[in-house]
């Protein structure tokens, strides 16, 4: 039952990835990428990780996919052709993926899997936490430094984008729709 289960998840995986790679609307292909997760989370779950299945609909599934759906809020990736309303064929992949996973989590829930053995230890959240953090603490550290980079990045660019450019910014005699005006970086004529 367990194989098969996860013959069938890898399956729903695959096929959802590969949807989100061809979708050419921006907001369908982050939708087949999330049933791609949470495919994969249950295969996680299926092989004894239950702490890297959490890990996969905290992080992936829900973190980076709302990065995604804010990076294509800010480049306006979200409507390639605005005319276009989708119908019921465009749904159904995903309609049948997901009845694939929910029949797959309603399957394991049913029938709990046995403990997985054969020498795969079981890591807990308290000793991955420390090996995580003794073994691979500067990494850590790095790898924080660089989100709060990014985060500042996005910030700049997001309100440098949202900000009308200044006066003295433009070219000589752009931001003047008067000569009389008078403004930072206009010259008023004579005469």
């Amino acid at each position: 039952m367990e194989q098969f289960l996860f013959y069938i998840l890898a399956a729903v995986a695959v096929i959802a990835t590969i949807f989100a790679i061809t979708e050419k609307h921006a907001v369908h292909a982050i939708v087949y990428l999330v049933t791609s997760f949470f495919a994969l989370a249950v295969v996680f779950y299926l092989l004894g990780a239950p702490l890297v299945a959490v890990f996969e609909v905290i992080i992936y599934a829900g973190a980076i996919m709302v990065l995604f759906l804010f990076v294509i809020m800010m480049l306006d990736l979200g409507h390639p052709d605005k005319a276009a309303r989708p119908g019921a064929r465009d749904w159904w992949p995903a309609l049948v993926l997901g009845m694939i996973i929910a029949g797959a989590v309603i399957a394991l829930a049913a029938n709990r899997p046995a403990a997985v053995t054969g020498g795969v230890p079981v890591i807990g959240v308290r000793e991955f936490g420390r090996t995580l953090f003794r073994k691979y603490g500067i990494a850590v550290e790095i790898i924080s430094m660089q989100l709060l980079f990014a985060l500042v990045g996005a910030l700049y660019l997001g309100r440098r984008r949202a900000l009308p450019p200044s006066p003295a910014s433009l070219p000589e005699g752009e931001g003047c729709r008067r000569p009389s005006e008078g403004s930072p970086g206009c010259r008023e004529e004579s005469g």
